[in-house]
């Protein structure tokens, strides 16, 4: 029998954030953690997501946290090296400390016109340069219709799959972050209820069933504290944005996330 997956709670600063306001972040939010139980935090990974020009000095403020906390970066280009002007390389990436890259969120594929092809040549190439592909996939219309959701998330998770299959899918981990376009943003997250029967069948794909590499699923789209509890029976953890950029109430969702 498989062991069971580790919860996974991190966030995104997108970019709302100055150099100084991620610092001040940053140091705020290791003031908050070091007043949780380690014990309970050691339960947790957690990850914090910051600009490409802070992902550095994020990483070194986060090597005094009490527990490990990893730092990402909000996306990647599908090369190595090459003549990509204004792109970042992935092994820049992993040499920077990064452990967890964000590939395919909403904003990318509707506003930079991203699809699933650049998403999973994303994915493969942060999986290839050893971090972990956070692959962001959801359903662009609310209509409530679990079975045309899982339809729309399946084929984005199937593309992501293919491309990390071919660079090795022995040990890769991969996370898919479920955000439902329509709930990114907005005020209140999905029924928790459309969210597990959605999860339930992301995780039934055969794509995601028969790989051997792990595969987690968070939710994301509005995500925040009091929401874990009615979801923790299906999902692996959290993928915070604005909600998260509030150090106490971050703190506060991963307690909620280890606890549950």
């Amino acid at each position: 029998m498989a062991p069971p997956r580790r919860r996974l709670v991190g966030l995104s600063t997108k970019m709302y954030f100055s150099l100084s306001k991620t610092r001040d972040f940053t140091s705020a939010f290791l003031e908050e953690l070091k007043g949780a139980d380690p014990r309970l935090l050691s339960s947790v990974d957690i990850f914090v997501i910051p600009d490409f020009l802070t992902i550095t000095s994020t990483a070194a403020q986060l090597e005094s946290a009490p527990v490990p906390v990893w730092v990402g970066a909000q996306d990647t280009h599908w090369e190595d090296a090459g003549a990509f002007t204004g792109e970042v390389s992935p092994c820049v990436l992993r040499e920077a400390g990064v452990r967890i890259v964000e590939v395919g969120h909403a904003e990318r594929r509707r506003i930079f016109g991203e699809d699933d092809a650049v998403t999973a040549r994303k994915a493969a190439a942060v999986a290839r340069n050893g971090m972990v592909p956070l692959v962001c996939i959801g359903e662009r219309t609310r209509g409530g219709d679990v079975s045309v959701a899982i339809d729309e998330c399946g084929a984005q998770v199937d593309a992501v799959m293919a491309g990390v299959r071919e660079v090795d899918d022995d040990g890769v981990e991969v996370v898919l972050a479920y955000e439902p376009v329509w709930a990114i943003g907005a005020s209140e997250p999905a029924g928790h209820e459309h969210v597990l029967a959605v999860v339930e069948g992301i995780r039934n794909l055969a794509s995601v069933r028969n790989r051997r590499g792990s595969t987690r699923v968070v939710y994301g789209g509005s995500a925040g504290p009091g929401l874990y509890g009615k979801l923790s029976g299906g999902l692996d953890g959290l993928f915070l944005g604005r909600f998260g950029h509030d150090p106490k109430q971050f703190v506060k969702t991963i307690l909620e996330v280890a606890e549950a």
